[in-house]
């Protein structure tokens, strides 16, 4: 009997090879994308009872190939769709799974292909995100709907018109070409840390995180990185997941409540995944300039080599920033420049680069632009002035675990002054 754990490992690996089979065969990846997931449903049900099969991949293929052809056959209108795609053909094409399907093995590994047909720039960020962890990651819609906190049938529209609009683009199941593969090779990266950051820190919902989709994120990392081991980027950005992703279990008390990174139980950080980073990240370092990954990473690495909060290396830390703004500027990487502006500088120093920054409208409405004027004022002994402004970011905070640290604050400075 196969754990589930082993069940998902195995799905989730020949998912995304599956499917590139079956496109490369039918070239409909709205309706093979169906048909897999159909498959996957079936083997989550079957398999943890019976085992897995000897080729998986083969058992997926049968029952997705299977699954296929009855949509293409269901009415007159797929029926027309059959006729007309069997006449572009060679006489000798079946649509029918041939009996030795079982022991079909993919000719290539397509994860990569289908990764980048998920994050086709047509596609929102939050469409890339969710294709891609049902066409790649094997979660289902409802799975997805949770990790996101939305309806299924919401999901469930959104999945479709991705797919409808992919469908539309035209775009051949390939590999970008070389000129474009850079760029679009970024896109990629960009909807994996998306979903990690969701998971790191939920937009809403009664927990901080969620673990499930941070590891879906590492994960589909971890692949990328596996087709690409020599990409300096995708190296730093695993690095920077697997870095980030070590202090979860100390981010939140037993009750929920969150702790601030000083203030954290370093005893609790996953040493394997920490040390694992900074391998990770030594290796690509001395590949040439760094990237905007590597170079956050290179940041968390700092923050997790140091025994207590005390031995931080701010100095190398706000260095790390002056370089991630030169190659990467926004005003988050300012924002959060400034933190180590404040720990290197004093907070004086740092209150007057953040007025300069307030001005920046995509800041507004964001949290963090006050939490940090809060947190610089209340470094400045500047407590009335640090409790409004630590109300307004919990006013403005779409988490409700973060909202209640910044009111706990205020609240804080309430009683202190009482005092």
């Amino acid at each position: 009997m196969a754990t589930d754990g082993t069940v998902q490992d195995v799905l989730r690996q020949s998912a995304p090879q599956v499917l590139g089979s079956l496109v490369r065969r039918y070239e409909d990846f709205d309706a093979c994308e169906d048909a897999v997931q159909e498959a996957l449903l079936a083997a989550s049900t079957q398999w943890p009872g019976q085992g897995i099969p000897e080729n998986p991949s083969g058992w997926l293929y049968t029952v997705a190939a299977r699954r296929l052809v009855d949509q293409l056959r269901s009415d007159a209108a797929r029926r027309r769709r059959e006729a007309t795609v069997t006449a572009l053909l060679p006489p000798d094409h079946h649509f029918e799974p041939g009996p030795d399907a079982e022991n079909h093995q993919p000719d290539q590994d397509d994860t990569l292909t289908v990764l980048f047909l998920c994050c086709h720039p047509a596609l929102s960020p939050s469409a890339q995100a969710a294709l891609t962890l049902r066409a790649v990651g094997g979660l289902t819609t409802e799975q997805i709907a949770s990790a996101f906190l939305t309806s299924e049938s919401t999901m469930a529209r959104r999945i479709t018109r991705a797919k409808q609009r992919i469908k539309a683009s035209g775009v051949p199941f390939r590999l970008p070409p070389d000129s474009e593969l850079p760029g679009r090779l970024q896109v990629v990266l960009q909807v994996c840390y998306l979903i990690f950051n969701e998971g790191h820190t939920t937009t809403s919902g009664p927990e901080l995180a969620r673990a499930d989709l941070a590891g879906e994120a590492i994960w589909l990392t971890r692949e990328v990185h596996r087709l690409r081991p020599a990409d300096g980027e995708v190296t730093g950005l695993l690095a920077l997941l697997l870095l980030t992703d070590a202090r979860r279990l100390a981010r939140t008390h037993s009750d929920g409540t969150l702790v601030p990174l000083d203030r954290q139980d370093r005893t609790l950080w996953e040493r394997a995944k920490i040390d694992e980073g900074i391998e990770l990240l030594t290796g690509t370092l001395t590949g040439g300039p760094a990237g905007p990954y590597q170079l956050q990473a290179a940041i968390a690495a700092v923050h997790a080599e140091a025994e207590h909060a005390r031995d931080t290396d701010w100095t190398q830390i706000l260095d790390l920033y002056d370089l991630l703004h030169l190659a990467a500027p926004s005003p988050v990487v300012a924002l959060n420049r400034i933190v180590a502006v404040a720990m290197v500088h004093g907070p004086l120093s740092a209150l007057d680069q953040l007025d300069d920054l307030a001005g920046d409208d995509r800041l507004i409405g964001y949290h963090r632009l006050p939490a940090t004027r809060a947190h610089l004022l209340e470094m400045a002994g500047e407590h009335r002035a640090a409790r409004a402004d630590y109300r307004l970011a919990a006013n403005l905070a779409t988490s409700p675990t973060e909202r209640r640290y910044l009111e706990d604050r205020a609240e804080r400075l309430v009683a202190d002054s009482s005092h």
